[in-house]
């Protein structure tokens, strides 16, 4: 029994196959798609991806039921949140342009199973939104018609009433996402071009809206005698604006678009500035002229702008509204099926996921299989699922890929980038040599010389300090924390950063509510994790960072990220119990698809593999003398042929 158990030897190995993380290519331009997008291109995907049915259902709803006319304070709330998660983004698109967002964020900083997980987590965000929005669609467009479709549906196809399932099938839905998907596979140049005509008509439709409803505005309509401009106070403003920060959930789309760009790293940090702050003030304006058109009390949340115009005795208005509505939620389904075929190439191109979705088409440039396979099953979604009870889910995978994200630019600005070097010409022998390497003291013997010889010769290194090195100023006081590889007293600040953040905000939560803590114990935890949020940002501050003046750098870095964090765990804690059943089950099928597949045709597994063909030992002597003895690792059922090779050279000081 005791020779069954695995060694410790096996267990570190297979938990450092978890948290390997992606090896960068020397050339992050080239790309087996087309690098065709421009700035314009970019910032309107953005704006199709974050302006939608949003702008036309929700500002109607959290006004009449959460926050009255202070939805405007909801909706600035929200863009600031919105924008620490898209600046941590917009580094990272600049710095690392390859498709995949989120997932290839974490894969690059944080380890590859915690990148499978967020890229899982995004394939079914994407794949539940875009039913959702497809239905929306299908809903609106019925209603316009007077619900003729749905009658004749529910007439000559009949209906449902099984849980879980829609009431009848929505052929529309499921016919407006298949030929969007067709749309899709025709190239990145053809979307592109689609949702500039969508999107120019949805943002004619929102200037004609602001247009006519600041000449209708009756500023009565936020006095007193209506409730005032804040009736639920301060409470119903921070619920209005957690909702209100799922309307700027699509700029991700940008990020995810980074390797058919043309010019990463400046389109990319632009167009999510210039298309968040276009769909932030849409949004703040859009629900300004709202409640200042009718009374907060009485919006219909259904189809609150066309109610209002008609209302008002413009009725020719609504089906403007109407239109501008369509469109705004066509920008959406092309923004989700552009994205998301595009999450599972970049899986599978890395082998986590089945290598057919890699393929990419060679006249059209894109990802076919993964954007066919995928509208089919968004389509199928869309078709028999009743998808109200899942659309709260999609909230906390996209802020656990918030969470991530953010976390991983703090990560990955305090450390080496790991790029692929290129491999030498054969019958050339490239030693390895490092101005950093010699120095004195007992001879010392490492496994991977690239990986471990910067710690030799310790003088020159405080001379010449790299990211995740301890600061020369605070040198004399915490020496200590030299003695550790560049970067790792970071990766640890960091896990007790989000550990902190996650307490701190399970107090705030669930504090005085379901725990029901005295408050003397209330207070003195948050005091507690509080000064564990604040030590962890003091230990990470005291390291170099990387200093770029090439692509675009988040401002502020520990602390901007630090917030992103702490709102987004806030956030996900706001959510019922059910929405975390929901993720924890697919949490877990994800888990088997990783370890089933993912984990043994991982390119990443693959390189170990090679790399384990040849064991190397470097030792480095007092005398400044460098010894490399390589030995071939033959197979085990071969008899031991080692062919060894000395190779001795001197290195300068």
């Amino acid at each position: 029994m005791v020779s069954r158990l695995p060694r410790v030897a096996d267990l570190t190995r297979f938990c450092q196959k978890l948290s390997r993380v992606k090896t960068l290519e020397e050339d992050m331009m080239e790309t087996s798609l087309n690098r065709c997008l421009t700035t314009v291109d970019l910032t309107l995907l953005g704006i199709g991806g974050m302006v939608g049915s949003g702008l036309y259902v929700l500002t109607g709803t959290i006004a009449k039921d959460t926050a009255g006319p202070a939805i405007v304070v909801s909706f600035i709330i929200a863009g600031i949140a919105s924008l620490l998660a898209a600046l941590c983004y917009a580094e990272f698109g600049a710095h690392v342009p390859k498709t995949g967002s989120a997932y290839m964020f974490t894969y690059v900083s944080m380890g590859e199973i915690w990148a499978f997980l967020i890229g899982w987590n995004v394939i079914l965000e994407y794949m539940i939104g875009g039913a959702a929005v497809a239905r929306a669609w299908s809903g609106y467009l019925d209603a316009i018609f007077d619900h003729r479709i749905k009658n004749f549906t529910e007439t000559h196809v009949g209906t449902w009433q099984v849980p879980f399932l829609a009431h009848y099938p929505d052929f529309l839905a499921a016919g407006i996402l298949l030929v969007a998907t067709a749309f899709i596979s025709f190239g990145a140049r053809v979307s592109s071009w689609l949702n500039h005509v969508f999107s120019a008509i949805s943002m004619g439709v929102i200037l004609f809206i602001l247009v006519m409803g600041f000449i209708l505005a009756r500023p009565q309509n936020w006095g007193a005698e209506e409730g005032g401009f804040a009736p639920f106070g301060i409470s119903g403003i921070m619920a209005g604006s957690a909702t209100c920060f799922y309307a700027f959930v699509g700029f991700d789309v940008i990020a995810t678009s980074s390797e058919e760009a043309r010019n990463p790293q400046r389109a990319i940090p632009r167009a999510i500035a210039i298309s968040l702050s276009l769909a932030t003030g849409a949004y703040i304006l859009v629900s300004m002229v709202l409640t200042l058109m009718v009374p907060w009390h009485s919006l219909n949340p259904d189809s609150a702008l066309a109610d209002a115009f008609y209302r008002r005795g413009y009725s020719w208005a609504g089906f403007i509204v109407a239109a501008g509505s369509i469109c705004a939620m066509n920008t959406v389904l092309l923004s989700n099926l552009f994205s998301l075929p595009r999450i599972v190439y970049a899986m599978a191109e890395d082998g986590l996921f089945f290598r057919v979705f890699s393929r990419v088409h060679p006249r059209t440039q894109v990802p076919v299989v993964a954007i066919i396979v995928f509208g089919i099953l968004m389509a199928v979604l869309a078709f028999i699922f009743d998808l109200e009870a899942l659309v709260q889910f999609l909230s906390i995978g996209t802020l656990l890929a918030y969470t991530f994200v953010a976390a991983s630019v703090i990560i990955l600005r305090f450390q080496r980038a790991k790029v692929e070097a290129p491999n030498p010409p054969e019958g050339t022998e490239h030693p390895p040599t490092s101005a950093e390497s010699i120095g004195a003291g007992e001879p010392k013997e490492y496994e991977s010389f690239s990986d471990k010889l910067h710690l030799v010769g310790k003088e020159k290194a405080k001379s010449q300090r790299g990211p995740g090195q301890l600061k020369a100023a605070f040198e004399p006081y915490l020496d200590f924390l030299s003695d550790f590889y560049p970067g790792e007293v970071v990766t640890v600040a960091v896990i007790i950063l989000m550990v902190s953040a996650l307490c701190l905000s399970s107090i705030l939560v669930f504090g005085t509510g379901q725990l029901h803590l005295p408050t003397w114990t209330y207070v003195l935890l948050v005091v507690l994790f509080s000064l564990a949020l604040v030590v962890s940002l003091i230990l990470i501050s005291i390291h170099e960072q990387q200093q770029s003046t090439q692509t675009f750098q988040l401002p502020l870095v520990p602390l901007t990220p630090a917030l992103s964090i702490f709102i987004n765990i806030y956030l996900m804690l706001k959510l019922n119990y059910m929405t975390w059943l929901r993720f924890s089950v697919w949490l877990v099928a994800g888990l088997l698809v990783y370890f089933g597949y993912g984990i043994w045709h991982s390119k990443e597994n693959l390189r170990e593999s090679q790399a384990h063909a040849v064991s190397a030992r470097y030792v480095v002597f007092p005398s400044s003398s460098l010894e490399e003895t390589v030995q071939t690792v033959q197979p085990t059922t071969q008899p031991s042929q080692g062919l060894e090779e000395t190779v001795e050279e001197e290195a300068k000081r």
